[in-house]
């Protein structure tokens, strides 16, 4: 089975010095590229830039902005049989980028900023034949915002965890998981290491993806 995997943060570019980006470290993602290579799947990990060295016989796509990203995604996502959007991907960018500097001055300044593509949202509005897995990183109303997401990006899982707390999630090698499919109850995967999460997710994924086959047929 082939699998797309995307990781990490992305960074929105404000002048050659500074960009705009996030706490994600990637390793959540990389934890479950690692686990379906551990299963003889087929991976593309598409990451942005993290400090992590890539499980073995994945293919690394590496980029850096959020369009990158999309692009890097659109090429794959038809030819897949599971996608998997757990990359933390920058929501706003600079509205303008300087190709020198800013200077610093000893005033306020103001930044205006633009959405960035919803790049999951934009995959799954075309017809497609992959199972689809979001995730949803909240700091309040958990379960209202995933199952949201969940309708709204039309996937067939949503992957929600808290990264409000300062022991799980972003920057942490543990996290805990609550998983929303399109029916029946949500599962919750109790904190633990992300590489045993991801195990465990795997798991889940894959019954999803057999029970839409058998649907199918």
């Amino acid at each position: 089975m082939k699998f797309v995997v995307t990781a990490g943060p992305t960074r929105e570019p404000l002048d050659p010095v500074r960009y705009l980006s996030n706490r994600s470290s990637g390793k959540m993602g990389y934890a479950i590229a690692a686990a379906a290579l551990e299963m003889k799947h087929e991976v593309i990990l598409i990451s942005g830039p993290v400090a992590l060295s890539p499980p073995s016989g994945a293919e690394v796509v590496r980029v850096t902005t959020g369009e990158e990203m999309f692009e890097a995604a659109a090429a794959h996502f038809a030819h897949c049989d599971v996608f998997v959007m757990c990359a933390a991907v920058c929501d706003y960018k600079p509205a303008r980028y300087t190709s020198q500097k800013t200077k610093k001055q000893h005033r306020p300044f103001s930044l205006a900023l633009e959405p960035t593509r919803d790049i999951l949202a934009s995959l799954t509005n075309s017809p497609h034949d992959c199972l689809v897995v979001g995730f949803a990183a909240e700091t309040e109303e958990l379960r209202e915002s995933a199952q949201r997401k969940l309708r709204e990006k039309n996937c067939d899982l949503i992957v929600a965890n808290d990264v409000g707390r300062a022991d799980i999630g972003m920057d942490s090698d543990d996290n805990e998981l609550l998983i929303f499919f399109k029916k029946g109850a949500p599962e919750k995967l109790s904190r633990a290491k992300k590489t045993e999460l991801a195990r465990a997710l795997l798991k889940i994924i894959l019954e999803a993806r057999e029970k839409c086959l058998t649907k199918k047929t």
